[in-house]
Protein backbone atom coordinates (compact mmCIF):
# COMPACT_ATOMS: atom_id res chain seq x y z
CA UNK A 1 0.00 0.00 0.00
CA UNK A 2 1.50 3.28 -1.10
CA UNK A 3 -0.28 5.52 1.45
CA UNK A 4 0.63 3.69 4.64
CA UNK A 5 -0.44 6.79 6.60
CA UNK A 6 -4.02 5.92 5.61
CA UNK A 7 -3.76 2.18 6.19
CA UNK A 8 -6.16 0.60 8.68
CA UNK A 9 -4.99 -2.62 10.31
CA UNK A 10 -7.32 -3.04 13.31
CA UNK A 11 -9.93 -5.65 12.40
CA UNK A 12 -12.63 -3.86 14.41
CA UNK A 13 -12.19 -0.73 12.25
CA UNK A 14 -12.11 -2.79 9.07
CA UNK A 15 -15.38 -4.44 10.06
CA UNK A 16 -16.89 -1.00 10.74
CA UNK A 17 -16.13 -0.06 7.13
CA UNK A 18 -17.61 -3.33 5.87
CA UNK A 19 -20.74 -2.74 7.97
CA UNK A 20 -21.14 0.87 6.82
CA UNK A 21 -20.80 0.15 3.09
CA UNK A 22 -23.96 -0.95 1.32
CA UNK A 23 -22.60 -2.30 -1.96
CA UNK A 24 -19.78 -4.67 -2.68
CA UNK A 25 -18.06 -4.54 -6.07
CA UNK A 26 -17.18 -8.07 -7.16
CA UNK A 27 -14.40 -8.35 -9.74
CA UNK A 28 -14.37 -11.47 -11.89
CA UNK A 29 -12.29 -12.74 -14.80
CA UNK A 30 -14.09 -12.50 -18.15
CA UNK A 31 -11.59 -13.57 -20.81
CA UNK A 32 -9.29 -10.61 -21.48
CA UNK A 33 -11.38 -8.01 -19.62
CA UNK A 34 -12.36 -7.75 -15.95
CA UNK A 35 -16.05 -7.93 -15.11
CA UNK A 36 -17.16 -5.93 -12.07
CA UNK A 37 -20.65 -6.08 -10.63
CA UNK A 38 -22.11 -4.20 -7.62
CA UNK A 39 -23.99 -6.41 -5.18
CA UNK A 40 -25.73 -6.31 -1.81
CA UNK A 41 -24.05 -8.53 0.76
CA UNK A 42 -24.01 -10.06 4.18
CA UNK A 43 -20.78 -10.85 5.98
CA UNK A 44 -19.03 -12.41 8.93
CA UNK A 45 -15.47 -12.57 10.18
CA UNK A 46 -14.27 -15.91 11.51
CA UNK A 47 -10.76 -17.10 12.37
CA UNK A 48 -8.99 -14.47 10.26
CA UNK A 49 -11.21 -14.95 7.21
CA UNK A 50 -13.62 -12.28 6.01
CA UNK A 51 -16.61 -14.02 4.43
CA UNK A 52 -19.12 -12.28 2.18
CA UNK A 53 -22.43 -13.74 1.09
CA UNK A 54 -24.05 -12.46 -2.10
CA UNK A 55 -27.29 -13.50 -3.73
CA UNK A 56 -28.02 -13.95 -7.38
CA UNK A 57 -30.54 -15.24 -9.86
CA UNK A 58 -30.24 -18.96 -10.51
CA UNK A 59 -28.41 -18.34 -13.80
CA UNK A 60 -26.42 -15.62 -15.47
CA UNK A 61 -23.06 -14.32 -16.61
CA UNK A 62 -21.69 -13.76 -13.10
CA UNK A 63 -22.35 -17.37 -12.11
CA UNK A 64 -20.83 -18.65 -15.35
CA UNK A 65 -17.66 -16.65 -14.67
CA UNK A 66 -17.37 -17.92 -11.09
CA UNK A 67 -17.69 -21.51 -12.31
CA UNK A 68 -14.92 -20.89 -14.87
CA UNK A 69 -12.57 -19.14 -12.45
CA UNK A 70 -13.38 -18.74 -8.73
CA UNK A 71 -10.62 -16.15 -8.12
CA UNK A 72 -12.21 -12.82 -7.30
CA UNK A 73 -11.47 -9.34 -6.04
CA UNK A 74 -13.81 -7.47 -3.71
CA UNK A 75 -13.99 -3.71 -3.13
CA UNK A 76 -16.25 -1.76 -0.75
CA UNK A 77 -16.28 1.89 0.22
CA UNK A 78 -18.09 3.99 2.78
CA UNK A 79 -18.10 7.53 4.14
CA UNK A 80 -17.45 9.06 0.70
CA UNK A 81 -17.62 12.85 0.90
CA UNK A 82 -16.18 15.28 -1.66
CA UNK A 83 -13.43 17.62 -0.44
CA UNK A 84 -13.28 21.03 -2.10
CA UNK A 85 -10.02 22.38 -3.36
CA UNK A 86 -11.47 25.85 -3.81
CA UNK A 87 -9.78 27.53 -6.74
CA UNK A 88 -7.03 24.90 -7.01
CA UNK A 89 -8.08 21.93 -9.15
CA UNK A 90 -5.40 19.57 -7.80
CA UNK A 91 -6.56 20.12 -4.20
CA UNK A 92 -9.95 18.46 -4.82
CA UNK A 93 -10.46 14.95 -3.52
CA UNK A 94 -12.70 13.01 -1.20
CA UNK A 95 -12.88 11.53 2.25
CA UNK A 96 -13.54 7.79 2.24
CA UNK A 97 -12.95 4.45 3.88
CA UNK A 98 -12.40 1.33 1.76
CA UNK A 99 -11.62 -2.37 1.90
CA UNK A 100 -10.11 -4.40 -0.93
CA UNK A 101 -9.44 -8.12 -0.86
CA UNK A 102 -8.75 -11.18 -2.95
CA UNK A 103 -10.19 -14.60 -2.49
CA UNK A 104 -12.28 -17.43 -3.83
CA UNK A 105 -15.97 -17.56 -4.66
CA UNK A 106 -18.20 -20.60 -4.78
CA UNK A 107 -21.89 -21.39 -4.71
CA UNK A 108 -23.37 -22.41 -1.38
CA UNK A 109 -25.12 -25.77 -1.56
CA UNK A 110 -25.92 -26.41 2.11
CA UNK A 111 -29.47 -25.20 2.83
CA UNK A 112 -28.72 -24.12 6.42
CA UNK A 113 -25.73 -22.07 5.32
CA UNK A 114 -27.78 -20.53 2.50
CA UNK A 115 -30.51 -19.51 4.96
CA UNK A 116 -27.97 -18.02 7.37
CA UNK A 117 -26.27 -16.19 4.49
CA UNK A 118 -29.53 -14.62 3.35
CA UNK A 119 -30.41 -13.62 6.92
CA UNK A 120 -26.99 -11.93 7.25
CA UNK A 121 -27.52 -10.19 3.92
CA UNK A 122 -30.92 -8.85 4.94
CA UNK A 123 -29.63 -7.71 8.33
CA UNK A 124 -26.70 -5.86 6.76
CA UNK A 125 -28.88 -4.17 4.15
CA UNK A 126 -31.85 -3.24 6.33
CA UNK A 127 -30.62 -3.24 9.93
CA UNK A 128 -33.43 -5.67 10.70
CA UNK A 129 -33.51 -9.41 11.29
CA UNK A 130 -35.66 -11.51 9.00
CA UNK A 131 -36.46 -15.21 9.11
CA UNK A 132 -35.64 -16.91 5.84
CA UNK A 133 -37.05 -20.35 5.14
CA UNK A 134 -35.90 -23.11 2.82
CA UNK A 135 -38.42 -22.19 0.15
CA UNK A 136 -37.12 -18.61 0.02
CA UNK A 137 -33.51 -19.81 -0.04
CA UNK A 138 -34.18 -22.25 -2.86
CA UNK A 139 -35.35 -19.44 -5.16
CA UNK A 140 -31.87 -17.86 -5.42
CA UNK A 141 -28.22 -18.78 -5.64
CA UNK A 142 -25.95 -17.73 -2.81
CA UNK A 143 -22.32 -16.95 -3.55
CA UNK A 144 -19.79 -17.27 -0.75
CA UNK A 145 -16.60 -15.24 -1.07
CA UNK A 146 -13.83 -16.02 1.39
CA UNK A 147 -11.07 -13.43 1.73
CA UNK A 148 -7.93 -14.49 3.52
CA UNK A 149 -6.13 -11.44 2.15
CA UNK A 150 -7.53 -7.91 2.47
CA UNK A 151 -6.45 -4.35 3.18
CA UNK A 152 -8.24 -1.22 4.30
CA UNK A 153 -7.52 2.47 4.19
CA UNK A 154 -9.28 5.72 4.93
CA UNK A 155 -9.03 9.45 4.52
CA UNK A 156 -11.40 10.83 7.12
CA UNK A 157 -10.21 14.45 7.33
Amino acid sequence: MRRTDREITEIEKILEIVGAAKYLHLGLFDNEYPYVVPLHYGYEYTEGVLVFYLHSAKEGHKLDLIKENPNVCVELESDVVPVSGGEIACKYGSMYASVIGRGKAHLVRDEREKIRALELLMENQTGRRFTIDGNMASSVEVIKVELGEFTAKARLK
